[in-house]
Parts: C-alpha cells; structure tokens; sequence
C-alpha cells in the first residue's frame, strides 16, 4: 500500500479529514491522494498558491513574514498548513514550499523544501535538502509531506508529538525545522 493510501485510510478511520496547500509541487499532492479509491472519505481539497501574494491572501500567510524571508521560510510551510486547514475547514494541513529549480529562489539554492502538517494540537515542519532534476525534487517532496503525516499521526491514542515517530519535530512555538 502506498502512502497515500495508508493516510488516507488512517483519516478515515479517525473520522478526520485533510486539505493540502502547495507550491513548489503545483498540485502534485493533490493528484497522489486522488488516485486513491475513495479519497473523497477524508480529503477536502487543496489549494496551489504559486504566486507569494497568493500564500498571503488566500492562505493568510504573514505579508510581512513573506517580504522579509521569502516563500521558502520554515515559517511561511507552517503558515500555509495552518491556512489551508483553516480556510478549507479540514482537521489536518500539509504544505509544500520550496526551490524545485532550475535557478535559486528566495536565496535559497535548488532543493531547499520545507513541507509542514498542521493538526488540532499544533504544526510540525522537516527542512529537506533535495538533490536531482525539478521532477525529481517535486515527487521527492509530494512523498515527505505525506510521510511526515504519516509519522505525525498519532496512531493509538495520544496527541501528535507524543508519537515516538514524531519526536525531534519542532510544534507552532519552534523556529526553525527538523533536519535530515
């Protein structure tokens, strides 16, 4: 079973639903949870905000936040996780942001990715630093979001960040990510 798949039937076990906010994957994630029979279960919808004002007006993301560090900012991933569950009403948000290439954005150089999960008890965001062609940086990133809230979700009880799987993962209060 893929992960996709396992998320997805994790949610719809808990009764929980999720929405994406993405970037750098362009509607990648929201492709990858379709493909699944009966993602409609859980998955509310998503919303690709390319452009930086988009991420500030549909998402709610800090304007000032985004003109000082960029759309490529540990902060800004949380931010859109946290606005699209907001706006889309959903239990759970993942966000993609990132340099997917060819040239540096943001001052950040090519394969710098933050993807973030927002839950009902706070957001958990991983620095990844991708190597490879923009394809392979973008499936690479559409795995890590799905990933990290698969290792995020806590599975027997217990909030989010009490999972041993979720331990090291920095909460709203951090700054900064979990590094690879």
């Amino acid at each position: 079973m893929n992960v996709a798949a396992e998320v997805l039937g994790l949610l719809e076990a808990r009764r929980e639903s999720l929405a994406v906010a993405e970037s750098l994957t362009g509607g990648l994630v929201a492709a990858e949870l379709t493909s699944v029979p009966g993602a409609s279960a859980s998955f509310r919808g998503s919303v690709t905000a390319y452009a930086t004002e988009l991420k500030r007006d549909v998402l709610g993301v800090d304007g000032a936040l985004l003109a000082e560090r960029g759309a490529v900012d540990p902060d800004v991933a949380r931010g859109m996780a946290e606005g699209v569950r907001r706006v889309l009403r959903a239990d759970w948000g993942l966000s993609t942001t990132g340099v997917a290439g060819p040239d540096p954005q943001d001052g950040q150089p090519v394969g710098t990715v933050y993807v973030a999960v927002a839950g009902p008890t706070g957001s958990w965001c991983e620095r990844l630093q991708l190597n490879g062609d923009r394809a392979a940086i973008r499936t690479t990133t559409v795995n890590a979001v799905l990933t990290l809230l698969q290792q995020t979700l806590p599975t027997g009880g217990g909030t989010p960040g009490e999972s041993p799987t979720a331990k090291g993962r920095e909460d709203s209060g951090g700054k900064g990510c979990l590094q690879p």
